[in-house]
């Protein structure tokens, strides 16, 4: 059931850090990010390190999923691995994870990419998703500092 909330009312927040360009990496933010906004949370994903491709123009089509173990080391694998697990989530009716991100954005939440993470890798802005602001980890720590729910997901 969504909390209405009256306009000088504040709303709890909720922060979900994703580090992973993988498939198994990528969905928990966005879903728990998803989630926590209809239930009337203000919500933030925040992007470093390998989970700023999530963000990039076409990053979400890109994402792989590795088996775990030898299996993941077997040349190929991420390749077959990713295509099965892609008819798993379409088989599920799960949306991808371009289309999950769409739908974050139009349900509110906010999808951040981390500073650092950009200069370092010398990422032209630009590149990044219509509507993703750089936010230092400062920004970052002072918006969950008092949230209810911060996750690394």
């Amino acid at each position: 059931m969504k909390k209405e909330y009256k306009m000088n009312e504040k709303k709890d927040k909720a922060g979900f850090i994703c580090v992973k360009d993988t498939l198994d990496g990528a969905y928990p933010s966005l879903v728990l990010g998803i989630n926590a906004a209809r239930l009337g949370m203000e919500s933030k994903v925040f992007y470093s390190f390998m989970g700023l491709n999530m963000v990039l123009e076409g990053g979400a089509e890109r994402a792989k999923f590795f088996p775990p173990g030898a299996m993941g080391a077997i040349p190929g694998m991420s390749s077959v691995a990713t295509g099965m697990m892609k008819k798993k989530i379409d088989k599920a009716n799960i949306p991808s994870l371009a289309e999950l991100q769409e739908t974050a954005m139009l349900e509110g939440v906010e999808l951040i990419a981390c500073k650092m993470t950009v200069d370092m890798m010398e990422i032209d802005e630009s590149k990044l998703i219509d509507g993703v602001p750089v936010w230092t980890a400062e920004e970052f720590l002072k918006y969950v500092r008092d949230a209810k729910i911060c996750l690394f997901t």
